[in-house]
Formats: C-alpha cells, structure tokens, sequence
C-alpha cells in the first residue's frame, strides 16, 4: 500500500543551458532546480536534514559548501560537467518503448529511461562526475567512496582513475561477496577496496568507516558520498548532479508522446536515483511521482527496508543527518535485508523524506519474490538485464500499468544494469549450469 498519495506544490522551471547531442538536444538545469523542494533551508528540507558532524569536520565541510555554492553560481563550472557527461558518460541516455510489456500487461505504454546505458552501467556516474569536479577545484589528490551494490564504487574509482586521483572504496563485508564482479573492476581500475567486517557488515558500516577515514586524511581527501543522503550539502548536491536525469526524461517523453506520463517510478535505497527523476515532474501536478523500497521479506517479517512505506521507521539523526531510520527505541539501528544489495540502507534521503510527507510523493515496497518473478519478465519480454535494484521499480509499475488507459504513458527509471547481480540471481533461480561451471572453473584454478 501507498503511504500519504495526496498533494502537491508546483513552481516555475528554470532550465538555462543547452548540451547538443548528434541525437536529441536537451536542457540542462544551471543554477536552480525546476522546484525549491529540492533547496535546502540552511541545510534543511522541512524537518529533515541538517549537519550534525563532529568538530573535528567543521572547516571540512564549511570549505566543501564554499566551493560547492560558488560552483553552482559559475556556468563555467556545469558547462563542464554537462561535457563530460555528453562525450565521457555518454549521456543522453534514451527512453525506450516497451513494446512487448505493453502488449503483455495492457493499460498504459511503458517507457524505461535507460540509465543502465550510462558509462560504469548506472546513474552513478552522474554525480561522481560532479564531485570529481569539486575535488579538483578544492586541490584534492585522493577521493574516498563508501559502496553498496557497488556501482557507486565502480564509478568513483573509474573517475579517480580518469582524473589521476588516489582511490579507496569502503564496501561492507556482505556486499563484497555479494557484489564481487564490482570489486574485480574497482580493484582493477586502480581503488584500494577495504572490505567493512563491523555492524552489520553492509552499507551504513561502509559509511562509518569513510567517515572515520576523511576525519584522519582531511587535507588531501575528498569523500564523494553515493547518495543524497549524509550532512549537508550532500543531500542537496547529490540531487543537484542527478536532476539530469529528470530533465533529461521529461523533454524525451513530452518528445515521443507529446503528453506528461501519469506517473514516474524509481527505486529507493538512498534516494539518488529517484530524486533525479522525480526532479524533472515535480512542478506537475498531474505526475504521481512513486517510489519503491525494498519489502525483503515481506514487512509483517521486519525483514526489509522500507523506512517510508513501513511503520517500522521512526525520526531520528545518524550518520550526520536527520531523517527516517530504521532504528529501535534505544536509537540503535535494525537489521535490514533485501535481495538487492543497495537498497538495504537503514535511512533514507531527506529530500523524499521532506516530499512525502509533503504529500507530493508515494511510496510502496516490493518483495524479494515480485522481484525475481519481474525480472524473468524484463528479460523474456524486453531483453533487459535490470539490476536487482531498479527491478524494485519495474515492479510496482506494472502492478498499475493494466488499471490505467491506453492513453496513459508511465515511465519507470531503469538506474542501473544487472549484469553485477549474476551470483545472486543464478542462485536465486537455482541455475544447476552455473554452479556447475563455478564448480569446474574452481578445479581448474587449483
């Protein structure tokens, strides 16, 4: 079920550069999102937020939110970065018609936007990219990442190697089994890979331990946060480098279909991906804007990681920022589970969590199952190879699909390829072959 599905609060857009492509040209936002929702308030969305660090950290950030607002401030500075991902990322990243899914569910046309396409095969690039920038500005040599599904590791070390940056990536223990093909190439990108064994060996522990790095190595280092979670400015600036990805999506749809969709979906794990789609429709009153966390389990189980759709989360501050946090009454953090390795955080954005309860977002949950069984459908019906975590999306999305017209269009952001998720899934399916070549391919090593 939906958690708060009413209102809205629209603004003017402002879209002020123009990046040409041999294939379509599209508007970038400049210096201001298409609405202030996506502005902070002195580091403040609402009541979420803010920067609560140590003091050891106060010039750090105080320097980074320097750079970070005269960069906003200097065309120069996105006329770069629109650059970059033109002619490094690849972008524009295309909006498919889903054909087949349309014929196969009825109801409204479904249409992907293809951040799988992007170079590094997720919508993470974008804002590495970003940050890249800064750190260069700042006179930084050396970056420092924390990963989940690894795809922000990846990205960050595949930068770091383009702009000849030192590289280390903090990745929890569970993920680095879990996602090892992304530790192979950040590994072989040039990042020193430090698996996180304490907590609970995921996300959250990866960041602790960035944390407790750039404390030590201030000087030298930049952290390039993942998501638009963290102190601020990251929030705000995560959102800021991905709002490509909206503006992007809601030129191409108005292009191929001359109307608004009914409604956009993404997943939601720290919120980067669904914060830069949803930016692009935000002033649209007629858009639901649907987010799809991870149900695990199921959420009767506990065994999930839905801070927004679940009863489970309670307002509080971690990790540098207030939000909703899966946390008992103590304040210390649950346990999460998800099939998809980046979508297991224990907080969420303060930017979704200041739109939903602003009415302008929903937000549902899709189990571990709905996902496997969505995915067989991607694969059979379209040829895409979704990431466990994207699928989160398709789920939901074709749940509402067949109760709306045929002249309704829906668009799902698809933020990252599967290809990473090739050990989960074989054993998910039970793919005897797999096992089977795993199995003489450890004989042959041997």
């Amino acid at each position: 079920m939906y958690r708060d599905i009413v209102g809205n609060r629209g603004v003017p857009s402002s879209l002020l550069f123009i990046n040409k492509n041999p294939c379509v040209e599209m508007m970038y936002f400049h210096s201001e999102f298409s609405s202030p929702d996506l502005l902070s308030h002195n580091g403040y969305y609402g009541e979420f937020g803010g920067k609560f660090i140590p003091e050891i950290l106060h010039e750090t950030f105080e320097d980074l939110i320097e750079v970070y607002k005269a960069a906003r401030a200097d065309t120069k500075f996105w006329q770069e970065f629109t650059f970059l991902l033109s002619n490094y990322s690849c972008r524009p990243t295309p909006l498919t018609y889903a054909e087949n899914l349309t014929n196969y569910f009825g109801g409204a046309k479904i249409f992907i936007k293809r951040e799988d396409l992007n170079h590094t095969g997720a919508h993470k690039l974008n804002n590495v990219l970003g940050q890249a920038l800064l750190a260069k500005r700042m006179g930084k040599t050396r970056v420092i990442a924390e990963t989940s599904a690894g795809q922000h590791g990846v990205a960050t070390a595949t930068v770091a190697a383009k702009f000849g940056l030192e590289c280390t990536i903090y990745m929890g223990a569970i993920d680095v089994k879990r996602q090892y093909p992304n530790v192979f190439w950040m590994q072989r990108l040039g990042a020193e890979v430090v698996p996180v064994s304490t907590g609970s060996q995921t996300y959250k522990d990866a960041i602790n331990e960035a944390l407790r790095d750039w404390s030590t190595f201030m000087d030298s280092t930049y952290y390039v946060f993942g998501t638009a979670c963290g102190p601020h400015p990251y929030p705000e600036m995560v959102s800021w480098f991905q709002s490509v990805i909206g503006v992007e999506a809601r030129q191409q749809i108005l292009q191929q279909t001359g109307k608004l969709p009914s409604a956009v979906y993404a997943c939601i794990g720290g919120g980067s991906n669904a914060i830069g789609i949803f930016s692009g429709f935000l002033d649209d009153k007629s858009v639901q804007l649907i987010g799809v966390e991870a149900g695990g389990s199921g959420l009767n189980s506990h065994k999930h990681a839905a801070r927004l759709a679940s009863k489970d989360a309670t307002v509080g501050i971690a990790q540098g920022y207030k939000t909703y946090f899966l946390q008992n009454n103590d304040g210390q953090m649950q346990e999460t589970h998800s099939i998809a390795a980046g979508l297991d955080y224990v907080g969420v954005s303060p930017v979704l969590a200041h739109l939903l309860e602003l009415g302008r977002i929903q937000v549902s949950t899709a189990t571990d199952q709905e996902v496997l069984d969505t995915l067989k459908l991607c694969l059979t019906k379209e040829g895409l190879i979704p990431s466990l975590e994207s699928t989160h999306a398709f789920v939901q999305a074709l749940k509402d699909a067949p109760r709306l017209s045929p002249e309704d269009c829906i668009v799902i952001n698809l933020s990252g390829r599967g290809d990473k998720d090739i050990f989960t899934l074989a054993n998910a399916f039970g793919d005897r072959s797999w096992k089977e070549f795993l199995s003489n391919k450890i004989e042959q090593l041997s």
